[in-house]
């Protein structure tokens, strides 16, 4: 019996479009099990495109774009669930972020998702943690291009997760743009960084780990470099790092260093990395600093496939929230079922194109989408919209927290279309579609009582003409307030340009 069956497995790909290098990796799942099969990085420099307004130059967007030309040819053959696409610091900054998305749609087939630091934070912690002992306590820290993401937790339980606006690029464009390498440059950096620091110390104080790493590039070409040096250990220490900042001042510039593990890309942005890194084993009393070569390509892969999970990330994130919000779980899941059932019997009679993202989505929105009651029930669906779209949510992208934020806020009274959120993920016809579904469900199961929910059956002609017919013919005549919400429901349908039939 071979070692690997074929036949039982599959190759799933992990895509990071960060602010320095454009990352991917492919890995084949079997029998319970994720090997890595490729890597792929090319230097992007994307960070170095962002001008002082926070827009993406065209040559930037262009290098980008060329990428992603390269990575869609290596994914010929996959399928589009098979591969995540996530896009950190420089994307999350940019202002013209959705000019770059619309130009890669003809070139790169696959959905591009804009994450926020706190959930860049908690997949790169959940990358290290599958490849490390699960046991330890750990602390993470990630210098990437355009941010620092520091992470503490136990096992695969992430318990603070920060995300800070300094990077190896970042920081070589404000102290490190000539190229020189004076004391003063690395003094100024790293009071920069300190002073970013400052506010999560006291945080990170009541919280101990055993062991800490560092991941990504930033801290494999300091690790690489020290051993160069004699430090055949490969840990990063406090003094290491002093000692190197002191080396690397003996050169004139970034261009003329000549160390060895020091590849000729990472050259430019180094400096900057050590003392990132230096401000941050500073701040945190960490003595000494090991690597690890999991970050956040590979926390994507084991995200991706549910049996790498320790526990699902969503669930964990719902049942936060459904506690601090008090939220009434029975009534949640009973909207969820029925919601799940009206798209199912929407699902084979529209154009919008269904797929499991969305029956997940509105599942999700459908289970907390009375947590603004918390605030006050007066405009609750505002004050629940406000709340799902600010608050951390673990496990969803930026775009599935705006969808979730939307659906709730037009779970009742007028619905205006005009204010809907322009998403790249998610086109006008699918928000629409889930509006209505969720609306329905919630209105069939108002009442709140032991009642059985009416069984619907609901048609849909030309995607904008729907119709609920009940199971027996004097079903509304039985709930006449029933019948009176759906008839208001009927004149909010009209002004919104969409009808509603009751049989």
């Amino acid at each position: 019996m071979p070692l690997i069956d074929n036949k039982h497995s599959r190759c799933i790909a992990a895509i990071d479009l960060g602010s320095n290098s454009f990352h991917m990796v492919v890995a084949r799942v079997f029998d319970q099990h994720l090997q890595l099969v490729s890597r792929h990085k090319q230097k992007v420099r994307l960070g170095d495109g962002l001008d002082e307004h926070n827009f993406l130059s065209e040559s930037a967007i262009e290098r980008g774009l060329e990428c992603l030309k390269v990575f869609a040819e290596r994914l010929a053959d996959f399928e589009l669930d098979d591969v995540r696409v996530v896009a950190t610091h420089t994307l999350r900054k940019a202002k013209n972020t959705k000019d770059f998305l619309e130009q890669a749609k003809p070139l790169f087939p696959f959905p591009i998702e804009i994450i926020s630091g706190q959930e860049e934070a908690r997949i790169i912690y959940n990358g290290v943690e599958h490849t490390q002992a699960a046991s330890e306590s750990k602390l993470v820290i990630d210098i990437g291009g355009g941010s620092t993401e520091i992470v503490a937790g136990q096992g695969f339980t992430p318990q603070i997760m920060r995300s800070l606006p300094m990077g190896c690029v970042s920081f070589t464009q404000r102290f490190f743009a000539d190229g020189g390498l004076t004391s003063q440059h690395f003094s100024d950096a790293y009071v920069s960084a300190t002073r970013l620091l400052m506010p999560l110390i006291e945080e990170y104080k009541q919280i101990s780990w055993e062991v800490a790493f560092g991941s990504s590039g930033t801290a494999k070409s300091i690790k690489e470099v020290l051993i160069g040096l004699g430090f055949t250990d490969g840990l990063i220490t406090p003094q290491r790092l002093s000692y190197l900042k002191n080396h690397l001042c003996e050169f004139p510039s970034s261009k003329g260093l000549d160390l060895s593990g020091l590849s000729d890309e990472r050259k430019p942005v180094f400096a900057a990395g050590v003392t990132i890194l230096s401000a941050v084993m500073d701040m945190l009393n960490i003595n000494e600093l090991h690597f690890s070569d999991s970050a956040l390509r590979e926390g994507v892969l084991y995200d991706m496939e549910d049996r790498f999970k320790d526990i699902d990330v969503r669930t964990r994130t719902a049942e936060t929230l459904v506690s601090r919000y008090h939220v009434d779980v029975v009534h949640g899941q009973k909207v969820k079922a029925l919601a799940l059932s009206l798209l199912k019997q929407a699902q084979p009679q529209v154009s919008t194109a269904v797929n499991n993202e969305l029956y997940d989505l509105i599942g999700w929105a459908a289970l907390l989408h009375e947590v603004g009651q918390s605030i006050a029930f007066q405009g609750y669906h505002r004050h629940s919209a406000y709340l799902l779209k600010h608050t951390t949510m673990p496990g969803f992208n930026t775009e599935q927290q705006r969808l979730i934020s939307t659906l709730v806020r037009y779970q009742r009274k007028a619905i205006k279309l005009s204010y809907l959120p322009d998403l790249t993920l998610f086109n006008t016809g699918q928000v629409a579609l889930l509006i209505r579904i969720l609306r329905i469900a919630i209105l069939l199961n108002r009442q709140r009582n032991q009642s059985p929910i009416p069984n619907v059956k609901l048609t849909i002609e030309q995607d904008e003409n729907w119709c609920l017919e009940g199971d027996t013919i004097d079903w509304l005549a039985e709930n006449q307030l029933l019948d009176y919400e759906l008839k208001e429901e009927q004149r909010r349908w009209q002004d919104a340009g969409w009808s509603l039939k009751l049989e």
